[in-house]
């Protein structure tokens, strides 16, 4: 009697992890289906359009509308297949969490701003959720742009408030920990550059990311320019060249000219005279008011006496004025050869240059108190 209960019972768990793995093959079968569709359909065999493939996840070839969710940090996997379910993307939330079971990845998805289409597999979907592959956003800060500009790049675009951005930019910690040397603001060491950056934006790696842009820049062409230095460069600090092509940027309004104008302050500050850049007086100016300021230049402007206004000031500004480009870093580290010494625009991006101050006063006579005149 005994033996035949044994036998029944052996019989019976039998049975039940027969039936067990008869329907976990038939799930993990049905979860891998959807790897291959859209591999040639199978290899020949039709794809049904608006239909709903073996694991409850959606197959409309014919739609690629693309869908965006948000992945909250601290998300269980319930709530993240429910919110996949509401926005179309899998029709069954039980089949998407047994399959995350069977990969080991219920607890493996990453928070973020993810872009989907209608037609994406389900093994697709958790993929990339596991992987942390989120939806990338474009941004470019232009040449020249300074610590206010980008900031109000960044807010104008919904990727950050302008606040915290210009805050952590003067973050001694953060400058130090990049930088490695105490300077008050990170102005001239943020790379322009186009980048892509997920939503929500991290404005640490973001800051990070574009300060190593500008180290791999400066390493670069302060290396080259090393190489073909001649015999009366000046050998400026690395601060000091940051400075000059950050002015240098924002003087120059056509390409070919930045060397030009490079060498019209080295041979000022070899002279010993004043750099006498009108940029650096909007910057002392944003400075006090920390923010864009959009103020034509007065008088009063260029009398006035700060940390940045290089007519009053002998020597470099406090620091630099904006964020160069290669191209204007390059410029200090390889000014052409010339004997000018001063520069006025023709107001149309071109400069006309002098080697005396009377050839400069009939210049300015000629293209800028016309234009006065005119208004």
């Amino acid at each position: 009697m005994m033996k035949k209960v044994k036998v029944q019972i052996k019989k019976g768990v039998v049975k039940v992890f027969f039936l067990f793995s008869v329907f976990f093959l038939f799930v993990g079968f049905s979860f891998w289906i959807p790897a291959f569709k859209g591999q040639e359909a199978l290899r020949g065999l039709p794809v049904v359009s608006g239909g709903q493939d073996s694991a409850g996840m959606m197959t409309n070839v014919e739609e690629t509308e693309e869908v965006i969710i948000q992945i909250e940090k601290g998300m269980s996997l319930q709530s993240i297949a429910r919110l996949l379910k509401k926005k179309g993307l899998i029709n069954n939330v039980f089949y998407f969490k047994v399959l995350a079971w069977l990969k080991g990845d219920s607890t493996k998805i990453k928070s973020g701003e993810y872009a989907f289409q209608k037609d994406t597999p389900g093994w697709k979907i958790l993929n990339t959720l596991v992987e942390g592959k989120t939806r990338l956003h474009r941004i470019t800060f232009y040449e020249g742009y300074n610590i206010y500009e980008m900031a109000r790049t960044l807010e104008e675009g919904n990727f950050l408030d302008k606040e915290k951005f210009i805050s952590l930019c003067h973050d001694p910690d953060l400058i130090y920990e990049l930088l490695k040397e105490k300077r008050d603001s990170l102005e001239g060491y943020l790379f322009p550059d186009t980048y892509h950056i997920p939503m929500p934006v991290d404005p640490r790696k973001l800051i990070r990311k574009m300060v190593e842009g500008f180290l791999k820049a400066y390493h670069e062409v302060s290396q080259e320019g090393l190489k073909k230095a001649g015999s009366g460069a000046l050998h400026l600090t690395r601060h000091e060249s940051v400075i000059l092509a950050s002015i240098v940027e924002k003087e120059t309004g056509l390409a070919e000219e930045r060397s030009l104008i490079a060498s019209v302050f080295y041979n000022r500050l070899k002279k010993g005279m004043r750099l006498e850049s009108d940029p650096t007086i909007l910057y002392g100016m944003m400075r006090e008011a920390g923010d864009l300021v959009t103020l034509n230049i007065r008088k009063k402007d260029i009398l006035k006496k700060t940390p940045y206004n290089t007519y009053r000031l002998s020597g470099f500004p406090a620091g630099p004025i904006s964020n160069p480009g290669k191209e204007s870093l390059r410029a200090v580290f390889e000014p052409k050869e010339s004997s000018f010494l001063y520069f006025v625009s023709r107001n149309d991006g071109s400069h006309v240059f002098s080697k005396t101050y009377k050839e400069h006063k009939k210049a300015v006579d000629r293209y800028q108190r016309r234009i006065s005149r005119k208004r």
